[in-house]
C-alpha cells in the first residue's frame, strides 16, 4: 500500500510538544535529502563542506578562528537551501518567463555567491 501523502496543509497543523518538534525534524530531513536528490549544487557544497570541517578542526588556530572556519561553509549550505526552495517556489508558480521570476532567482544566485565570498575571506583572513 503506498503511504499516504496530505495535500491539504491543514491536516499537519496543530501538532504541539515532542509530535511538533518529530514532524519538523522529518520535514528537515526530508528538505535535505530533497536537496542532495535534486540540486548538485548542494552537493558540491556538501563534499567542501566535508573537505573543510575536518581541515579546520585540524588546524592550530583559536577556538574563535576554528568557529569562523566551520560557520562559513555551513552558512553557505544553508543558503544554498534557501536559494533552491525559492528556485522551487518560482518553478512551480509559473515556468513562464518573468521579470519577477527572474529576479528572485538572480537574487537567490546573489545570496549564494556572496556565501561562497564569505567562505574564501573568513579562510584567506585566517590563514594568510
Amino acid at each position: 500500500m503506498p503511504p499516504r501523502v496530505e495535500t491539504d496543509a491543514t491536516a499537519l497543523k496543530g501538532h504541539s510538544g515532542i509530535a511538533r518538534i518529530a514532524n519538523a525534524t522529518g520535514y528537515s530531513l526530508a528538505g535535505l535529502k530533497a536537496a542532495y536528490r535534486g540540486e548538485a549544487a548542494f552537493r558540491q557544497l556538501l563534499l567542501l563542506n566535508l573537505v573543510l570541517i575536518p581541515v579546520a578542526c585540524a588546524m592550530d588556530v583559536t577556538r574563535g578562528e576554528r568557529v569562523l572556519l566551520i560557520v562559513a561553509p555551513l552558512a553557505s549550505l544553508i543558503v544554498e537551501l534557501f536559494n533552491s526552495a525559492i528556485e522551487a517556489t518560482v518553478d512551480r508558480v509559473s515556468l513562464a518567463i518573468h521579470p519577477l521570476s527572474k529576479q528572485a532567482k538572480d537574487m537567490g544566485s546573489a545570496a549564494q555567491m556572496l556565501a561562497l565570498l564569505l567562505i574564501v575571506l573568513t579562510w584567506g583572513i585566517i590563514l594568510l
